[in-house]
């Protein structure tokens, strides 16, 4: 029984004690006025009756009412019921408060609750002051207590006669049944009437269990206000502890809402602050760390705004506000979507029949009540959902003298599935929960509805769970028990209580709320107690059971296992596995070994292991053999590597038995455990996982404890009685033993109390010592690997010294230094151990109720435990350091270059999968090649993994992958999980530019100074501090990386030697390293009286395989002529220069006038700018010293200067780098732009105006009077729809030197005078009228935009600028007349880069995908943005192309000059000109517009130390992807194959040759890389240049060539450019796993293939069938194409026959010719028909057809042809576009007119060499004897060198020297350098030919 109320007080309006003008609340009355002895008075009450503040009010208000909660320090709710009304204020009172009347007026509007009705005022000037009755009670009765109070005021307002200290008295002593109507005897015992004593009745109904909280219609209030949404999150903030706000205007809303969530979080307790009315003086509390719910009146929501943390409920507005810095977790899925759908379909049942065509007659909705109960039913329902099967998950710790309880929250969510979730993870870890435990969890107590619902209903849920109707049935029947509870007796309900009348406040009240007889209160209240001791205690009697258990968890969502189903199979595989290794079949067992691994990251498989090991453990303990246990421990470590800190599903609590078990012996006397070897695991060093295993292990331990006297009992039943006792968990003993507690003697108590005690006790030892076990390392000094571990790790971070202020810590330091132990780090991690398991024994012994005693000794004994523990294993690691070591496969050694050195040999490690499916056999399909085991190699060229795959089912595959280290972009080490024995290694990721990765794991015989010291040595590789550190540079140098690098000094004497030795006759044959197309004169006016540098002397090789190209006849030059430096290096431009007919180097200084452009020498010193190269074209009329001025306006004073030519337009194209905003930019910039420097800046502006003037003016259509008419011969189809239109207004006289000056005349335009008012001096203004004084091209645009690049207008300029949009910011809109500017926007090289990055990793993923892999990678390649690059790279070059095309000039001045204007204007080139889609042209196109004009590749590569910081920027890339996505588009237009560009690809970033190194001309000419040292070859030595390299290999084999190359004569490609029909390159993707890249070609060819014939044991032919892989195999080369396996044939067959055999080029022409031939008898003539283009000159392309019909529709694929009738219109372009074969044998017409004598002779090779028969040709004009192999053969082998021969003597036959031969026939050859033997077919020939080569030397 409890009081209905404790206390009565009268709070009145007082003066505030400061003399502010608020007042405040003073107590008047109080009854009783003594405390009771069992609740005190509450303090506060006063601020908590007017929470908005205690003011006057100029009018008389309603009376009020609601209740606030003041929550004590016992954390006991008192309900304190406040009703107030209004009083006129008394002078005292009015006088206080005068001074500020308004503002309190203006307050109490704005704050005060009190508005509820209109109020009448009372006389003028009168003010009310506030009075509040106050009911402080333990009881939440709030009808009650309004009724109470309500009639109290009644009495007072209506003067009723009746003693109000009579009704106060009986209010006070009223005593009411606490709870559990259905637990009396009756039902008065369950309802109370109660009478105040005047004429009232109030029926009390008190709560069937008081365990269910009251909610009357608070939570359907809650709903209606705030709707579903944001209730649903209001609850999951509250249960997830986050901090809870609620604003009304209302005090009685604020105190629902708060009920009403409180209600929704049953069967939980909330435990934090919870003020559903929060005062105004109190709102500070807002801003308190912890969270709370609480309610604040809505006038205080200013106050509110700068909480950052907390939610907001804002009532009245229904909305909910939650900070962007919290994150609320949602419910877990499915229970979010059904708890909404269910809450939607209380509060509107209409819904579902919203759609019906004949909905049915509307059903009644429930009452508010009973909807309340119904939402609340929805929520009990979720939490009996959430925390079903939780008892099952409870530890019995202790039973006796009281319960205690621990949860196994890891285990809970490990078998609901919801590891991950982040809502249910929160609500287990709060304060709720943990009450929830302490409280539901004892096993023997009163049981309430949720309790029912969790145990006997979960089934019943499940099976609703898709069916509405079931579920709402469900729902409706839990809130008629909830309805019930609230009122158990609704037929009794019936109130009577007075009311005062309407509007009664209104009326004068005669007197004030009069002061009460405190006596005559205190009288009635003492008698009621007086009366109350005489009467025996009301004892409620609990009626206590055990509480049901219920059905075991489930998963809340049955997740599949992806890819690792639990199948039986993959259990068969495991169960099979473990008894091969336990029946010795060790073969077996390493066969099923990976599959085995892969199906233990599956839960069942993992458990079917633990089992299948405990079954071969006896009596605790399992001696294994060496192998046996090396299986078992890679088992284990596979099962524990996908467990979580916390092993949520148990596996390794039950493997933690077994790894004490599982043994081996080392040596008599010394095992060792699996414990040491699986302790790399971070589920070890996770108190939680202790801790839960501990309470585990307790638990059962107790049960035990009360189920042995049982089992001692009766021998009859013993197997009956255990086979029960089994089934009977430890809560059923823990609650039997409860229930018979009070029943056992004090002695007997104890007993038992001790006995649990104890048992806590030993365990805790035992814990100790496993602990120990898994902490301390096997060998000391993996003590890094234990700190970094988390668990100990935050435990170092308290103190790193061992004297720590714990007992334990300071017996630990002593037993250290006791036995010696020096090693600090030892000493280090047994300290952390003792410190690790102190800190556990604390916390579960104090838990545990171990009394302090044991604790003591436990801590005394844990450092001995230690200690022991470290000398046990000193032994075993002792002893296993002696095993043999496991057999590990031999490293496989990988295949060098001739000049490649080892600089680290093999380190162990294994190679991990990436994300590429590839390797892996993923979704692809194919053997699991990934992981494997191997080395990895450092050599001064590459990175090399060899190995195996570790999955012994794929067979003796090698698997190879290896980079340069030159394209390592980035390193990072890893932490990653061998994946042989599972224990986590460090690791290694390598990323290159070249589209590898390497993610290696070291092995763990690799140390860790090992792994630093590759590290190490790879980037000393990887950034040399000199460009001579590069691998092209130290190739075949004597020097090893390791020392410094010769410097140029000591270079150039030796190379000087070195050529004047090799070279004697050089004067009379010029080599060129070039293959040059055309004869021309070099320019020979510069530094004539300069003797020749020595280092320039190309000397004649001769080697056995001698180059044609040194043998390219050129003019010969006198030695006064000899090119300088400087000239020498423009080979390339030069030639190509001359083929476009931009300019000849004449031998005088006379220059041809009629030429438009000339080749200027002006930067030969490379003084004007450093990145260009030393000859430039520029426009004929411009002098040299101009230039330097010129040059001064652009960025890095890349001028202007012309790179290209069109053959049909003549049209120009020029590069420069972007304006320094001082030339042309200038002239449209605003008018008052003051400008540095004011003369410089206007000359040279005026330089540069005068620059463009010229180039202008050099253009055919420009300077020619007809110029007008140059258009209109050509084909719409190439210029598209904008034909220019003739312009007869450019009145260009045929002068330009005339035309320029009489320019000079014209009237000042516009723009003329902007300039001259914008600058001081005359000569701006005549530069400016001089631009201005041609009528404009087209009428400006009228939005005065920059004209769109897009849109090419058929009025066009003569020349257009295309420049970066930043850069031309500010640019008028009107055109100039002769030039334009086209503002593109280009993205930066920075920006090139961050998309490399992205598409590096898009392509070749460190980790997998988390997705399906198609639609991830395409994902991450649109992030990279790189095709977006790509496509305005080729957008930017066809608008060009087309200007171009149309007879517009084109200037390309982006960025800097170098990057992406190289791209560009290299691409117009290639787009233009199909000579550059030739192989040569090809290499020309890149030596001149990207080594000579100066890309940076060095920069760009990062090729040194100082680069590093800049990074990988591979712009030539994106050039060569461009190119590559030109070559899809059109495959028959390029001579090369897509391999030659992936060649190039690869090497530009290699540095295997010197190609692509430095950053210009200027830099190679430095360290003389330009003029290539030829005499520094020693023997067949390898090639510093790329091309010369591609060159022999293209002799060879055909892997550069296109067949389908059958190029139009006159075409201009203009490729698509949309991102959609662009295509991922394959160079990025693919790789070949048997051999690494295929692009170091000597390596690349694997072994030969044995022929078919070889019949082992003469059998039948072996078939050369074999299985060709993805990834791991070359396509190309194992499938190659038709043509090349004919080639091959033809080879393989001349071998046979003993042919010489044929070079395939030649092959490959005779086959073309002999095509051509065949073409015409056949009747089909020359297909001109199919191929003609529309240009006159077309070229009849002649090929192989084959016919598809009889319409005679044809494929072709054309070989070649000849040229059509040439006319002198067409030489030029026909000299572009010869015939292959031309390319390869150009000049065998001029070789053959020098043929004095040939034949064959055969000729002995080199040392150790055989005779061969070669044909030979005696050439006199240049005076040497060339050899060839056959008679057809265009390409000389060999040349010897006439000037050199010393004498021609008779020889003697030598070993292997032809047999049939006579003697005579022999004659050697003597040079200066060695001897050739020969022998001709007989005598007379060999005497003829001593005659003729006599008579050569003779001549001479």
């Amino acid at each position: 029984m409890a009081r209905l109320a404790d206390y009565f007080v009268l709070v009145a309006f007082g003066p505030h004690p400061r003399g502010s003008g608020e007042g405040q609340g003073h107590i008047l009355q109080r009854f009783p006025e003594k405390d009771w002895e069992d609740n005190p008075f509450p303090q506060g009450i006063e601020l908590f009756c007017q929470p908005s503040g205690w003011q006057l009010c100029p009018e008389r208000n309603p009376p009020t009412f609601f209740v606030a909660v003041l929550t004590d320090i016992n954390s006991e709710r008192h309900y304190c019921a406040c009703l107030t009304f209004w009083e006129p204020a008394e002078p005292t009172q009015e006088v206080v408060c005068a001074e500020d009347a308004t503002e309190r007026e203006e307050e109490a509007d704005e704050g005060g609750p009190a508005q509820l009705s209109p109020a009448t005022p009372g006389p003028p000037g009168q003010l009310f002051a506030p009075k509040t009755l106050v009911l402080v009670s333990r009881l939440d009765h709030a009808e009650v207590f309004r009724n109470s109070l309500g009639l109290i005021y009644t009495i007072h307002v209506e003067g009723l006669n009746v003693g109000l200290e009579n009704v106060i008295g009986n209010l006070l002593t009223c005593i009411i049944p606490l709870a559990g109507g259905s637990q009396l005897d009756s039902v008065e015992d369950g309802v109370r009437t109660i009478s105040l004593g005047a004429g009232d009745r109030q029926v009390i109904q008190t709560p069937l269990a008081d365990s269910l909280p009251i909610s009357r219609c608070s939570v359907a209030l809650l709903f209606r206000q705030l709707g579903i949404t944001n209730v649903l999150s209001l609850f999951c903030a509250a249960l997830t502890e986050h901090k809870v706000l609620f604003l009304s205007r209302s005090y009685q809303r604020l105190s629902d809402a708060c009920r009403g969530l409180l209600a929704l979080l049953f069967p939980l307790r909330y435990s934090f602050t919870y003020v559903p009315i929060l005062p105004a003086q109190l709102l500070e509390v807002l801003s308190t760390p912890t969270p709370f719910i609480i309610g604040v009146n809505a006038a205080f929501q200013a106050e509110t705004q700068e909480l950052l943390d907390v939610i907001v409920a804002d009532l009245d507005g229904g909305t909910v506000t939650v900070p962007e810095c919290v994150h609320v977790p949602p419910l877990p899925e499915p229970l979010q979507s059904q708890t909404h759908s269910v809450l939607s379909m209380v509060l509107d049942p209409e819904l579902e029949l919203a759609d019906l065509a004949f909905p049915p007659p509307s059903t009644n909705a429930s009452s508010l009540k009973m909807q309340d109960k119904e939402l609340r039913a929805v929520f009990l329902r979720l939490f009996a959902q959430l925390l079903q099967g939780y008892r099952w998950c409870l530890h019995m710790v202790r039973i006796h003298p009281e319960p205690v309880i621990r949860f196994h929250k890891a285990a809970f969510l490990g078998q609901r599935g919801l590891v991950e979730d982040d809502f249910l993870m929160k609500v287990l870890e709060g304060m709720a929960f943990a009450g929830f435990v302490s409280e539901r969890g004892v096993p023997y107590r009163a049981t309430d509805l949720f309790d029912e619902l969790v145990a006997h209903e979960v089934a019943r849920m499940r099976a609703d769970e898709n069916h509405p109707q079931r579920v709402l049935r469900h729902v409706k029947e839990l809130a008629e028990q909830l309805y019930k509870n609230e009122n158990p007796y609704p037929a009794v309900a019936m109130h009577k209580v007075q009311r005062p009348g309407e509007a009664s406040h209104l009326r004068r009240v005669p007197r004030p709320f009069p002061r009460l007889d405190d006596g005559m209160v205190q009288w009635i209240v003492d008698q009621a107690t007086a009366k109350m001791q005489g009467a025996p205690p009301a004892v409620k009697a609990e009626r206590r059971t055990t509480v049901p258990s219920g059905p075991p968890m489930t998963a809340i969502l049955e997740r599949s296992g992806g890819l690792h189903g639990n199948s039986a199979r993959r259990l068969e595989v495991v169960r099979n596995c473990i008894s091969y290794v336990f029946e010795g079949k060790m073969l077996e067992a390493k066969k099923l070994l990976p599959a085995v691994l892969r199906a233990l990251k599956g839960r069942a498989a993992r458990r079917c292991l633990t089992q299948e090991l405990h079954l071969h453990v006896q009596q605790n303990r399992a001696v294994l053999d060496h192998q046996q246990f090396d299986f078992v421990v890679r088992m284990m470590n596979c099962c524990l590597q996908d467990c979580t800190s916390l092993d949520e599903h148990g596996i390794a609590a039950a493997l933690l038995p077994l790894v004490t078990a599982f043994c081996r012996k080392l040596s008599p006397g010394v095992t060792q455990f699996a414990y040491s070897c699986v302790q790399e695991h971070v589920v070890w060093s996770t108190p939680q996982f202790w801790e839960a295993m501990f309470y585990g292990d307790v638990q059962t331990h107790i049960r035990a404890l009360y189920l042995e006297p049982a089992e001692d009992g009766d021998h009859v039943q013993v197997g009956e009685l255990s086979a029960r006792e089994d089934e009977r968990s430890a809560l059923d003993v823990a609650s039997e033993q409860r229930r018979l507690w009070p029943t056992l003697s004090r002695e007997k108590q104890q007993e038992l109390v001790q006995k649990e005690e104890s048992t806590v006790f030993s365990q805790a030892i035992h814990y100790a010592n496993r602990m120990s076990y898994l902490l301390l390392p096997l060998d000391s000094s993996k003590s890094r690997l234990l700190r970094e571990r988390a668990g100990l790790g935050d435990l170092e971070s308290a103190s790193n010294s061992l004297v720590t202020s714990s007992m334990a810590g300071s017996v630990a330091e002593s037993y250290d230094t006791e036995s010696g132990f020096e090693d600090a780090e030892t000493c280090d991690v047994a300290g952390a151990v003792v410190r690790f398991i102190n800190r556990f024994v604390d916390k579960v012994c104090t838990e545990s109720g171990v009394t302090s005693d044991h604790l003591k000794g436990l801590h005394v004994m844990v450092p001995d435990i230690v200690q022991m523990h470290i000398e046990t294993l000193e032994a075993v690691h002792r002893e296993s350091k002696r095993l043999p070591p496991i057999q590990k496969p031999k490293l496989l050694r990988p295949r060098l270059l001739p000049d490649e050195e080892c600089v680290l040999d093999g380190l162990r490690v294994y190679l991990l999968p990436d994300g590429r499916e590839g390797g892996t056999g993923g979704t692809g399909g194919g053997p699991a090649l990934l992981p494997a085991e191997g080395a990895v190699f450092l050599t001064t060229y590459r990175v090399i993994f060899t190995g195996m795959p570790t999955d012994p089912l794929v067979g003796e595959q090698v698997v190879v992958r290896s980079f340069p280290v030159a394209a390592l972009t980035k390193e990072k080490r890893i932490s990653v999980q061998n994946p042989v024995d599972q224990l986590l290694q460090d690791g290694l990721q390598l990323r290159s530019c070249t589209f590898q990765l390497l993610k290696m794991a070291f092995d763990e015989e690799v140390g860790s100074d090992s792994a630093e010291l590759f590290r190490k040595q790879l980037h000393k590789l990887r950034y040399p501090p000199d460009i001579r550190g590069t691998f092209a540079f130290t190739l075949g140098s004597p020097h090893t990386p390791g020392r410094p690098p010769r410097t140029a000094k000591d270079k150039g004497p030796s190379l000087r030697t070195l050529s004047r030795n090799i070279v004697k006759n050089a004067k009379k044959t010029l080599g060129r390293q070039y293959v040059t197309r055309k004869k021309y004169n070099p320019p020979s006016w510069e530094h004539r009286g300069q003797p020749p540098p020595e280092d320039q002397e190309d000397e004649i090789s001769v080697l056995e395989e001698l180059e044609p190209s040194t043998l390219t006849p050129s003019s010969a030059l006198k030695p006064s002529d000899r090119m300088t430096m400087s000239s020498l290096v423009e080979r390339a431009c030069c030639r190509d220069y001359q083929r476009l007919g931009l300019g000849t180097l004449s031998s005088s200084l006379s220059r041809a006038k009629s030429e438009p452009f000339r080749i200027s020498p002006v930067n030969r010193m490379y003084a004007i700018c450093r990145s260009y190269p030393g000859l430039l074209i520029v426009p004929q009329s411009v002098q040299d010293n101009a230039l330097q001025r010129v040059s001064r306006c652009y960025r890095q004073n890349r001028f202007p200067v012309v790179c290209w030519r069109s053959g049909r337009s003549r049209a120009v194209l020029l590069r420069s780098g972007g304006l320094h905003g001082k030339g042309v930019v200038g002239l449209f910039k605003a008018q008052n732009a003051p400008s540095p420097g004011q003369s410089q800046a206007d000359s040279g502006s005026l330089e540069q105006e005068k620059y463009l003037q010229a180039v202008v003016s050099s253009m055919p259509r420009f300077a020619d009077a007809s110029g007008r008419n140059t258009l209109s011969g050509f084909s719409s189809a190439h210029v598209g729809s904008h034909v220019p239109s003739p312009r007869a207004r450019v009145t260009t006289l045929s002068n330009p030197m005339a035309a320029s000056a009489s320019r000079w005349t014209a009237p000042r335009g516009k723009l003329g005078s902007v300039r001259a008012s914008g600058r001081s001096g005359g000569l701006g203004a005549d530069v400016g009228s001089r631009l201005a004084g041609r009528d404009m091209l087209g009428p400006p645009q009228a939005n005065g935009a920059p004209p769109d690049p897009g849109f090419l207008r058929p009025q066009r300029a003569a020349l257009y600028i295309i420049g970066d949009k930043a850069q031309l910011k500010g640019v008028r809109p009107d055109p100039l007349q002769q030039w334009e500017l086209v503002p593109i926007e280009v993205f930066e090289a920075r920006q090139v880069k961050a998309s490399f990055k992205k598409l590096l990793k898009a392509c070749v993923p460190g980790c997998l995908f988390p997705e399906p892999c198609p639609v991830s990678f395409l994902r991450s390649l649109e992030d990279s943005e790189w095709l977006i690059q790509i496509h305005k790279l080729l957008q930017v070059s066809v608008l060009v192309v087309e200007l171009l095309d149309s007879g517009s000039s084109v200037l390309v001045s982006l960025e800097d000059g170098w990057d992406i204007t190289t791209q560009v204007v290299s691409l117009v080139q290639l787009l233009s000109d199909p000579f550059y889609r030739t192989l040569e042209g090809f290499r020309l196109l890149v030596e001149k517009e990207w080594l000579s004009f100066g890309h940076r590749f060095s920069h760009r590569g990062a090729h040194t130390l100082a680069g590093q910081g800049s990074g990988f920027t591979p712009v030539f890339l994106q050039f060569l992807d461009c190119v590559h996505q030109v070559h899809l588009q059109f495959p028959m237009e390029f001579e090369f194959s897509p391999f030659y560009l992936k060649f190039l690809g690869y090497h530009h970033a290699s540095r295997r040759f010197r190609t692509f190194l430095l950053d210009s001309d200027y830099e190679r000419i430095e360290l003389g890389l330009l003029y290539e040292e030829k005499g520094e070859r020693r023997g067949a030595q390898a090639c510093r240049s790329v091309w010369e390299y591609m060159d022999r290999l293209s002799k060879r084999t055909p892997v550069f060539y296109n067949y389908m190359y059958a190029p139009e004569d006159t075409e201009v490609l203009r490729p698509y450019s949309n991102v959609s029909n662009l295509k991922v390159w394959d160079f990025y993707t693919e790789e070949t796993l048997a051999e690494g890249p295929p692009y170091d070609w000597e390596l690349a060819q694997g072994p030969p293939e044995p022929p078919e014939e070889e019949r082992p044991d003469g059998g039948a032919p072996q078939s050369r069938r074999r299985v060709v892989w993805p990834c791991y195999d070359s396509r190309p080369r194992a499938q190659p194409d038709a043509i090349s396996r004919l080639l091959e044939e033809l080879q393989r067959l001349e071998a046979e026959l003993g042919r010489p055999p044929e070079r395939w080029k030649d092959t490959w022409d005779r086959v073309k010719a002999a095509q051509r031939l065949e073409g015409r008898p056949d009747g089909r003539g020359t297909p001109s028909s199919l191929l003609a283009s529309s240009v006159p000159h077309h070229r009849r392309s002649l090929g192989v057809y084959l016919q598809e019909g009889p319409v005679g529709s044809t494929l072709s694929l054309s070989l070649d042809s000849d040229q059509s009738s040439g006319s002198t219109a067409s030489s030029s372009r026909q000299a572009a576009r010869r015939s292959t074969s031309t390319l390869y044998s150009q000049f065998q017409t001029a070789e053959s007119e020098n043929r004095s004598y040939e034949g064959t002779l055969y000729k002995k090779g080199a040392f150790m060499k055989p005779w061969k028969a070669r044909w030979f040709v005696l050439d006199k004009t240049k005076h040497q004897l060339r050899y060839y192999d056959h008679r057809v053969d265009t390409e000389c082998k060999g040349v010897i060198d006439l000037a050199e021969v010393e004498a021609v003597a008779p020889g003697t036959p030598t070993l292997g020297a032809p047999k049939t031969v006579d003697e005579k026939a022999f004659f050697d050859v003597k040079t200066t350098r060695r001897v050739y033997n020969f022998c001709a077919q007989d005598v007379p020939s060999a005497q003829q030919w001593v005659d003729q080569i006599q008579s050569c030397l003779s001549d001479a």
